[in-house]
């Protein structure tokens, strides 16, 4: 039998194309890990079986907060890879019992991940239900307090799509989709 190699030159790519759509397929392929990666692996989970937190949301709230950009500054003044806020910095760093804490150090990313990984899982404690969790998280808890309590007075449920804040509404669907995705991708491998 002889091979035709323009033919064969012509089937590569669609047979690397072909590999390619298999590893997607998967949802847990390397393709995946490339494009969700988890830098501070050590970190994150480390925080997370301190204080409780699925290490998959950390990275998730992460990734959409600061992309692990670890000098990430939002206009509001939000710092670090989970964009903690100087006040609320201060104040975990007083619950924590951290020593000389000044809000420069939010841009380190043990510091940063420790004290976002603290007030999450406090914010868990508070509201239990994720959606509550992650609306506190980037809209702050006195709002999703206040909040709670307009939507128990009116007798209404308290849904998510019923949040006042569209921004707070599309950043809890951001981080949901990427913490399935890390779970997706790598729970088999770490459990």
């Amino acid at each position: 039998m002889i091979i035709n190699l323009r033919r064969l030159k012509r089937l590569i790519p669609y047979l690397l194309l072909a590999v390619f759509m298999v590893l997607f397929l998967s949802h847990t392929g390397w393709p995946w890990r490339l494009l969700y990666p988890i830098h501070y692996q050590e970190i994150i989970f480390r925080c997370g079986r301190e204080f409780g937190v699925d290490p998959f949301l950390i990275t998730a709230v992460i990734r959409v907060e600061s992309k692990y950009y670890p000098r990430a500054l939002s206009p509001a003044g939000a710092v670090g890879l989970m964009q903690i806020m100087p006040e609320t910095g201060q104040w975990v760093a007083e619950k924590l019992e951290l020593e000389n804490f000044t809000p420069d150090l939010l841009y380190e990313p043990e510091i940063n991940i420790r004290i976002g990984t603290w007030y999450l899982a406090s914010l868990q404690e508070e509201f239990g239900d994720l959606n509550l969790v992650l609306a506190a998280y980037n809209g702050g808890r006195g709002n999703v307090k206040r909040w709670l309590e307009k939507q128990r007075a009116e007798g209404q449920a308290a849904g998510l799509e019923g949040f006042p804040f569209p921004e707070t509404r599309s950043y809890v669907v951001k981080v949901l989709h990427n913490y399935k995705r890390y779970r997706e991708i790598y729970q088999k491998n770490t459990n």
